[in-house]
């Protein structure tokens, strides 16, 4: 039989797992008695958890929410979906980046050595707003060793899965060498997950779907980060993905609003906060009217930067707003 404290574990982690539990199946997952399996469950109560007794031919029991938030108990994946969800947080734009940061902060501090290294090392980049589209889970064991090469700065050689094609089958895939690369960033885009590294035998900048690598190991030298294009991750991604900087055109502007409230509309666009209640917004589209009255859709005041194509479109749209209106 485990000791108390262990099997204090097991039993917390079993209600966690599903609603209602009877009480001899507790007794048997446990090897223990159902008279164990009572005092365990009042040793938790005292503790502050929520445990209710529910009816049945042998009784069981639920683990309710309560009024006060009891310790929880996380296994190592969990831990690591936690930091992955508090860190995507901080960067959401929907007011709660403060507590996300104090909520990663309190969660790493109670985790044992082991685990707080891994999420330490678990960087990742929330950019633009995510899709809506289902989209291929990427393993979190994958993304935690995305995320350990590249704040360690070694070179991480991996298998790369082709796009699925007809006409492609598993031996021709079974060809393709590992890539090597240089790992810059872990980012997420569109619902997706996403490693920026400097591929080394194309000498190139590359962006790799997260859920189609397999790392290998060990990994290599360590190396000295390169400069994105640009400088900043969230430009190289947009550009990349959304092809912001091949629009036809492509306006700055200042709004009145503050960046986390432009940030979650604007997944093809750069968002820099300039105070409180200040951004700058750069955005591209199709033509200069459309990319007015995208700009137009936000309720505030506009400052037109540049350049002058943009201003021309907004003076066209307001005469065409003030017809509509007078008509």
């Amino acid at each position: 039989m485990p000791n108390t404290s262990a099997r204090l574990l097991s039993l917390l982690s079993l209600l966690q797992a599903r609603r209602d539990w009877p009480g001899t199946l507790l007794a048997e997952r446990l090897a223990v008695s159902p008279r164990t399996v009572r005092r365990d469950v009042d040793r938790l109560r005292e503790l502050g958890y929520p445990i209710r007794a529910t009816k049945g031919p042998d009784g069981g029991y639920r683990l309710d929410a309560g009024r006060e938030l009891p310790p929880l108990l996380f296994d190592d994946e969990q831990a690591v979906a936690l930091a992955v969800a508090l860190q995507i947080a901080t960067t959401a734009g929907a007011g709660i980046e403060e507590a996300a940061k104090r909520a990663l902060t309190t969660v790493r501090q109670v985790m044992p050595a082991r685990l707080r290294h891994r999420i330490d090392t678990l960087q990742v980049t929330a950019v633009g707003r995510p899709g809506t589209r289902s989209n291929p889970q990427a393993d979190s064991a994958v993304l935690v060793a995305l995320s350990a090469a590249v704040h360690a700065r070694e070179v991480l050689r991996f298998d790369y899965a082709p796009a699925l094609r007809e006409g492609v089958g598993d031996d021709r895939r079974a060809e393709i060498p590992p890539r090597r690369v240089q790992p810059h960033h872990v980012v997420t885009w569109g619902g997706r997950w996403y490693l920026v590294a400097w591929d080394l035998d194309r000498g190139d900048w590359r962006t790799f779907r997260a859920d189609r690598i397999t790392p290998r190991t060990p990994t290599g030298p360590r190396f000295t980060p390169r400069e994105l294009p640009g400088g900043d991750v969230a430009a190289y991604v947009v550009s990349r993905f959304q092809g912001s900087g091949d629009w036809p055109c492509r306006g700055e502007v200042i709004l009145d609003l503050p960046a986390e409230a432009v940030s979650p509309y604007t997944s093809d666009g750069l968002v820099e906060a300039l105070g409180p209640d200040r951004c700058r917004l750069v955005l591209g589209s199709w033509s200069w009217p459309s990319l007015a009255a995208s700009i137009g859709r936000f309720d505030a005041d506009i400052e037109v930067v540049g350049p002058a194509e943009l201003k021309d479109a907004f003076a066209h749209l307001a005469h065409r707003y003030a017809h509509a209106a007078a008509g």
